[in-house]
Order: structure tokens, then C-alpha cells, then sequence
């Protein structure tokens, strides 16, 4: 890749606070945004709505190719538009979750999407919520970031996050399923969540949002003056 637009990318497990520190950072670098997740959820939707058989590979990649998807920044968050229709609610139930987590470990799938997150990098630059932008998508990227949390505190910040958007949560089963997302991502073959070499960690675990975004716009200001 020798594209010259610069792109930050932010890393992480889920729940680690990656998207509202990618939102704190578009809105004051006034750059563009990829949030990688939300493809996969609407692609997870797709899957959902054609009753797709989730152990048949080649179906899931014949969707992906057809993809159609909008995004929208919109007073701080992202609007997103499915072949016309807002699903910027529909897309955020755990069970899309779910979905959206075992379709990302099939190689076809990410092979197709590459393509297709790589369009978001225009001027003046990009800053991308992911688990392999760093890595994988922006391996050239000028800046890498690397978002942590311990399990329970993710857990927690799920758990309000499901809450206020309407959902009922159990714990317990959350608990559950975000550890088995974190297996997937972790060990998946194609891909996989890890930390990139040149990426700054920061662990967020016991630290307020605030701070966390004041570390991160520090190192990237740094960066930035390499240019």
C-alpha cells in the first residue's frame, strides 16, 4: 500500500471503549471514520433476515459481495443505511453481536471486506475502530492504538450499553458471550486479534474516558509532527 492519506487505527477487544474514543478523536481531528464492526453487523443482519445457514460459507461471502451500506456521522454518532433503511438501532442487539463475531472468522468474508474498508481512506485522514485496522487492513498506518480492558469492567460497560438502548441484559450470560467472542477473535486463522508491534497499548480498565483520550491524542499529535 503507498496511499499517503495517514490513518489511525484503534484496536481492541470488545467493549474496550475503542468506539467513543474513535468518536472523540473524528470529532475534534475533523478526519473521516470507519467503524469496522458495524459491517459485520450489517452483514450479520443480512444473514439474520435471509435465514442463512451460518455453517455455509460460500451463501455468507455471496451476501458479502452484494453488500450495500451507508454511513452517516450525525450530531457524534454514526447512522447507518441498508439498502435505503436506518439500521443503526436493529444492528446493535447482542445476538447481532453474536452473529457478526462468528461470521468475521471466515477467511472469504474479511478477504471480500478488505476491499471495501480500504475505500474509507480519503484526505484529510482516517481513523478506524477495529481488531485487525493496525494489523491487517492499515498495516502502513501512521499511527496504531491499542485499547484494552480487563474482562469484568468490559463486561460492565457492555451491560450499560445494552441498557441504554432498550435491551434487557443477563450478566452472567454476558459474561459468557463476550469471553467467547474474545476466544474468536483471538484464535480465529484468518486475522486475528493481536497487538501490532508499533501500536501504543493503553488500558482503559481504571482510567476515565477523559484521560484515555488525552494519552491518545498526545501520542498522535507527536506522530503527526513527523509529517
Amino acid at each position: 500500500m503507498t496511499n499517503t492519506v495517514p490513518v489511525i487505527t484503534i484496536d481492541g477487544p470488545s467493549a474496550a471503549g475503542k468506539g467513543q474514543l474513535c468518536q472523540e478523536m473524528t470529532k475534534i481531528l475533523k478526519w473521516n471514520f470507519l467503524d469496522s464492526g458495524l459491517i459485520y453487523r450489517v452483514l450479520a443482519l443480512l444473514t439474520l433476515e435471509n435465514q442463512i445457514n451460518l455453517s455455509v460459507e460460500e451463501d455468507i461471502c455471496r451476501v458479502a459481495m452484494q453488500l450495500q451500506v451507508l454511513f452517516y456521522s450525525k450530531n457524534g454518532k454514526v447512522q447507518v443505511i441498508l439498502e435505503g433503511k436506518d439500521v443503526s438501532t436493529k444492528i446493535r442487539n447482542q445476538n447481532i453481536s453474536i452473529i457478526a463475531s462468528k461470521i468475521a472468522v471466515l477467511p472469504c468474508v474479511r478477504e471480500i471486506l478488505l476491499s471495501f474498508q480500504r475505500k474509507f481512506r480519503l484526505p484529510p485522514g482516517l481513523i478506524t475502530d477495529g481488531r485487525d485496522m493496525g494489523s491487517v487492513v492499515f498495516p502502513d498506518a501512521l499511527i496504531k492504538i491499542f485499547l484494552d480492558a480487563n474482562l469484568s469492567e468490559r463486561v460492565n460497560r457492555r451491560k450499560l450499553q445494552l441498557q441504554k438502548n432498550g435491551f434487557s441484559v443477563n450478566f452472567n450470560n454476558l459474561i459468557d458471550q463476550i469471553q467467547e467472542r474474545d476466544e474468536r477473535d483471538r484464535q480465529r486463522s484468518s486475522s486475528p486479534l493481536l497487538l501490532a508491534p508499533d501500536a501504543l497499548r493503553i488500558d482503559s480498565t481504571n482510567i476515565p474516558m477523559k484521560q484515555v483520550l488525552g494519552i491518545a491524542l498526545n501520542y498522535v499529535y507527536k506522530k503527526l509532527s513527523l509529517l
